[in-house]
């Protein structure tokens, strides 16, 4: 009996070693899960609260949401915001700048935004996630013709005027680099373009101060918008507030740049017809479909086809119509 009473004793002290042995072995793998799982709880966090922001994008800002109004807002400015940059895709693949944001002297009237070359049918793209706030057709030979208003997290309100089509409905949500729309010739155009405008709660602001379109890329990863007018592009290291403004040499370059003449956009069509396999011809005055086949080696069906047009289509000055 004694015999047994110890040879039980025995087992159940090896057992419990055995066990603590296991616990000891487990342990390590437990953490590692709670490690996981609290990796995972901050990733669906951050899903969540992305989700959240591009439902109501910049609630904070905005009183309003409508699907009707371009440009409406009953709202103070900030002194100054911080513009996130870093979601940025180019609303089209084209590098062509036709037409610079200022004052137009030919039409005496301020453009509030940078024209891109883009032909008709050519994909167009939403500049940072958001949601469509405005989906609209102005029609012929005025305003904007056919386009889209989207509203970003960031603050920012981006449109693109002049489309051919809409791809998009209105509260759709879109992430950066979705196609929402072709490229067109609609509305208050002299020729296939995209007019792509950047807004801050109804401010304007000039597109080229905030992205490169030759270099397909922003200047820099956040811009702090002023009230009185004096933006500034901060560095992603730098987002507080305190890297200084742009230098003279830097402003006084953006500033020729921006005062850029008809004859250097000429240059630069020449350039464009140089490089691309596509060559263009610029309409001018009293020409029409059939002058134009002459002086290009082309048809008049050959035109159309290659453009969208019918014969019977009206030609204003200064359109862009490919031939080969």
């Amino acid at each position: 009996m004694k015999t047994f009473t110890t040879l039980f004793l025995l087992l159940a002290q090896c057992s419990m070693v055995f066990a603590q042995d296991r616990l000891a072995d487990i342990a390590p793998i437990d953490r590692k899960m709670r490690a996981i799982d609290s990796i995972s709880l901050v990733r669906i966090s951050e899903h969540e609260a992305v989700a959240a922001d591009l439902q109501a994008p910049a609630a904070s800002l905005y009183p309003t949401w409508n699907n009707d109004y371009t440009r409406s807002y009953d709202v103070t400015l900030p002194s100054e915001y911080r513009i996130d940059l870093r979601d940025f895709h180019m609303p089209c693949d084209s590098r062509m700048v036709t037409s610079h944001y200022g004052y137009r002297r030919s039409f005496r009237r301020q453009h509030y935004g940078t024209d891109i070359k883009v032909f008709v049918g050519d994909t167009i793209r939403a500049a940072f996630s958001g949601k469509v706030r405005v989906v609209e057709d102005q029609g012929y030979r005025k305003g904007y013709g056919k386009y889209v208003v989207i509203r970003h997290p960031n603050g920012l309100e981006t449109v693109y005027g002049h489309l051919s089509r809409h791809l998009v409905k209105p509260n759709q949500i879109v992430k950066a680099g979705e196609v929402i729309g072709l490229g067109g010739n609609t509305g208050r155009s002299t020729g296939s373009h995209l007019h792509f405008e950047t807004r801050f709660l109804g401010q304007f602001i000039n597109p080229e101060k905030l992205f490169d379109f030759e270099a397909q890329d922003v200047k820099g990863d956040f811009y702090l918008f002023c009230s009185n007018g004096r933006g500034t592009l901060l560095a992603g290291n730098n987002i507080d507030g305190g890297e200084e403004e742009m230098d003279e040499e830097t402003a006084k370059a953006l500033m020729a740049k921006e005062a850029e003449s008809e004859a250097f956009q000429q240059k630069k069509m020449q350039e464009m017809r140089a490089k691309s396999r596509t060559h263009v011809h610029r309409v001018k005055s009293g020409e029409t479909l059939s002058s134009i086949a002459r002086k290009c080696g082309t048809t008049i069906d050959k035109l159309c086809r290659m453009n969208n047009i019918k014969r019977t289509s009206i030609l204003r000055p200064g359109q862009i119509l490919k031939y080969s």
